[in-house]
């Protein structure tokens, strides 16, 4: 099974005539039968690169080259894009203060090494009744990280929890 190419090249382009352009090639229009001995002159490839255009332009390039080149510049690019992680603290809705500042002290680190941070406090059972000290706990998780994370999204109440994200600030 063969992969198919992105680009026409050689004996696939099926157009009358085309662009010609390339590395010490003048750009001129030439019938395509003519494009392609010059580049099989050149031992090299017609590759068309805008099918769009009229007349469409080819270039006279190696083709493997170029494929090769293409590929290591969408590596390079998806290496310096950034992952998002996502950290997660729970509370309870009566959780105590040497817990809170336990907690308080990894979301710091979290925050510190780019990563986004949910807290929520679960509710179980009957606690659901706790739901504005539940509140009250995250807000002041918020206010204590104000210089390291900002909010991103407020306290908000989802089935049995109440979450709060907090993004790290920028550099």
């Amino acid at each position: 099974m063969k992969r198919e190419d992105p680009h026409r090249i050689n004996e696939s382009i099926r157009v009358p005539s085309v662009r010609v352009v390339g590395e010490g090639i003048e750009s001129q229009v030439l019938p395509t039968k003519e494009a392609i001995e010059l580049a099989e002159s050149m031992q090299l490839d017609l590759v068309e690169i805008s099918p769009k255009a009229d007349p469409p332009v080819c270039k006279i390039i190696d083709y493997r080259k170029f494929l090769y080149e293409q590929k290591k510049k969408e590596k390079e690019l998806k290496a310096k894009q950034s992952k998002v992680v996502l950290k997660e603290i729970r509370f309870g809705p009566n959780t105590d203060e040497h817990d809170f500042n336990f907690k308080l002290k990894h979301a710091k680190k979290f925050l510190e090494e780019g990563a986004k941070v949910k807290a929520y406090v679960f509710f179980r059972g009957r606690s659901i009744v706790y739901k504005e000290q539940g509140e009250i706990l995250l807000l002041k998780f918020a206010t204590e990280l104000e210089d390291d994370g900002i909010v991103e999204q407020l306290p908000k109440l989802e089935g049995k929890r109440m979450i709060m994200l907090i993004n790290p600030k920028k550099k």
